[in-house]
């Protein structure tokens, strides 16, 4: 899978440092940064895909790409059920 289009991303001019903060505050900075990204689902999409489990991607942090799969995994669940 190609991950070209990073090269397209808002942070693909910032230092990665930024997306990898040690508090609150830096998230929020690292979010506003993706917040109007063009390709944030990808980045997103990717961080789940990979369950990369530190840093800012696609907008989101750590709990939230963690709750993300988790609701997901419950919705598989229950259309396995369902089927």
């Amino acid at each position: 899978m190609s991950n070209d289009w990073m090269a397209q991303g808002n942070c693909a001019d910032k230092p990665p440092t930024a997306f990898f903060p040690s508090d609150g505050v830096g998230v929020e900075k690292a979010r506003k940064i993706c917040a109007d990204c063009p390709v944030k689902a990808q980045c997103l999409e990717y961080a789940l895909r990979n369950r990369i489990d530190h840093g800012v991607w696609g907008g989101t942090s750590e709990r939230q790409r963690r709750r993300i799969l988790k609701q997901r995994r419950i919705e598989a669940e229950a259309a396995q059920v369902s089927a």
